[in-house]
């Protein structure tokens, strides 16, 4: 097999410890109260533009190429073209993510002038009493459509994020289809995360089992999610010495405060850039080099899994369980309904097939 460019850049940043991408939060403020939403919109300690450009310039110092520009709601900082100024200047590769709600023909002729690579959108439904009673905003998906449009229009590569539910979970072929007539890329998503702080509650909105299952075996969705039915293959000890995720090891994530995380679900503080420089945050805090000690044989219960070579296993989820080196029920509960066979977790649980996604009990 062919390995890409990007398999071998990767594989490189890996071997030497470089920061490949970076997921960064300008503000946690948003104009919509999504019901799903993992994050605290009240948090109003921000860094000022200068600290975020200075931010910016350490990153680029440290080889972050890739850079999430998210939210929030983006849109509400006021310097946001200041800072995706600086990223273009800085030659990252730049996504930002947005709800679409304050895009105007003015912000889509900067953002393409930039080029900005790609802008990512959610759409939870094609009907809007489904759409705006997620995002709690009333008349949100036509202003989400029409910005999609602006973006499009100027030539900007533009992705539909289908977070499913249960509210929504039947409408996902109509917003694929309306994402094809817009021209934008679809995706999506079928798990509703913790809060970070480790309520657990809006896990609640899951989809179902049955549902799980129609999602990843609906060939239409193939490349959109991982859709496959084949049994695991064997594990060898390129699989047990490989890294759960890029969590820690190539990324890591940026709150609006300079707090410092392995991923942006995976609430664990290893640093804040207010006090200690990105690099040596990167380097030697001792929470994200524990991180970046485990590997896949390290795993308690999962390192004898038949799905370990396959499974899209969160360190994150697996945190807010309880232990970072631990199963993830909503990954163990994806590999059982794509395959057909128990993880060893489930096995260990004696959880029965039928019952639905565990729900996640807390933060550790």
């Amino acid at each position: 097999m062919t390995t890409s460019l990007m398999e071998r850049v990767s594989a490189k940043a890996l071997k030497l410890g470089v920061p490949l991408s970076a997921h960064l939060d300008l503000t946690y403020r948003c104009n919509e109260r999504c019901v799903h939403c993992y994050l605290d919109h009240g948090r109003r300690d921000e860094m000022s533009t200068a600290e975020i450009l200075d931010l910016l310039d350490q990153m680029a110092r440290s080889g972050v190429l890739f850079l999430i520009v998210s939210g929030g709601e983006v849109f509400l900082r006021p310097d946001l073209f200041t800072i995706l100024e600086r990223a273009r200047a800085l030659l990252f590769d730049v996504k930002v993510k947005t709800n679409g709600t304050f895009l105007r023909e003015a912000d889509a002729q900067r953002l393409a002038a930039l080029g900005i690579r790609n802008v990512q959108i959610s759409i939870y439904s094609h009907r809007p009493e489904v759409h705006d009673a997620i995002t709690q905003a009333p008349g949100s998906l036509a202003r989400s459509l029409e910005g999609i449009r602006l973006l499009t229009a100027h030539g900007i590569h533009v992705t539909i994020a289908n977070v499913i539910m249960r509210q929504n979970a039947r409408d996902r072929a109509a917003v694929k289809a309306l994402a094809t007539e817009l021209g934008a890329e679809f995706t999506v998503d079928p798990t509703v995360t913790p809060h970070l702080h480790g309520d657990s509650s809006i896990t609640s909105l899951n989809v179902s089992r049955a549902e799980l299952e129609s999602i990843f075996h609906d060939e239409t969705l193939v490349g959109d999610v991982a859709c496959f039915t084949a049994p695991p293959g064997a594990i060898d000890d390129s699989i047990l010495d490989g890294t759960p995720c890029s969590a820690g090891h190539t990324s890591c994530y940026v709150a609006p405060n300079g707090e410092v995380f392995p991923c942006v679900q995976f609430p664990l503080s290893c640093g804040n850039v207010r006090e200690q420089p990105f690099e040596e945050i990167w380097r030697h805090s001792p929470r994200m080099l524990e991180v970046r000690s485990i590997h896949a044989r390290d795993l308690n219960g999962c390192s004898s899994c038949s799905h370990l070579g396959t499974c899209t296993r969160c360190p994150g989820l697996a945190y807010m369980e309880g232990d970072m080196r631990g199963p993830s029920s909503a990954d163990c509960e994806k590999a059982f309904v794509r395959t057909g066979i128990e993880t060893e977790a489930m096995r260990r649980n004696h959880a029965p097939a039928g019952r639905g996604l565990v729900q996640i009990q807390g933060a550790a």
